[in-house]
């Protein structure tokens, strides 16, 4: 009896730790958690943007997607032109990548990353009539929760620079 018992109790035993053991598998970790994933949330959020000098640009809603993983961008201009971006920090690369596409059917891919507070993003490309064309885009909070954010264009391959937009962006007045 006492033999009966034992064997009992040890296959009881077993049984429990094996039911243990598969009903806590251990939490997989997030994959976009990590502070770079997050350098650019800065610009999260519902925007008005307007010229430095307080001239109406446009709308802008920039949301957190896929678990955190990338920003949607929504723009839509004061003139009506429209454009969308997915921006996302590829952790393999060590930087922050940006597809902009617009309702004129253009695409502008970007990568980069932080510069001090400001996060700058840039691409090369040669142009139509065959010249060194660069990007310079950059968004830079600031103190009272706006942001800048100036996109500049060279057509010399960096050696000068003319900007192209210079926005100021202030969050939306809840409606």
């Amino acid at each position: 009896m006492r033999r009966t018992v034992a064997a009992l109790s040890v296959t009881v035993i077993t049984l429990a730790a094996g039911v243990r053991a598969q009903q806590t598998p251990p939490p997989a970790p997030r994959p976009c958690a990590t502070p770079a994933h997050h350098e650019f949330d800065f610009w999260i959020g519902d925007w008005d943007v307007t010229t430095p000098d307080g001239k109406p640009a446009g709308t802008n809603r920039i949301e957190s997607v896929l678990g955190g993983c990338a920003l949607l961008e929504h723009w839509e201009g004061q003139g009506g032109g429209a454009g969308k971006s997915l921006t996302l920090y590829v952790a393999a690369d060590r930087q922050w990548n940006q597809t902009w596409v617009d309702a004129g059917g253009n695409r502008v891919v970007l990568t980069g990353g932080l510069d001090g507070a400001r996060m700058v993003l840039r691409n090369a490309w040669t142009g139509p009539d065959g010249a060194h064309m660069r990007s310079d885009l950059s968004w830079t909070p600031a103190p009272d929760g706006s942001v800048r954010q100036v996109w500049r264009q060279s057509r010399d391959d960096g050696a000068t620079y003319q900007t192209t937009f210079d926005g100021i962006y202030r969050r939306r007045a809840r409606r």
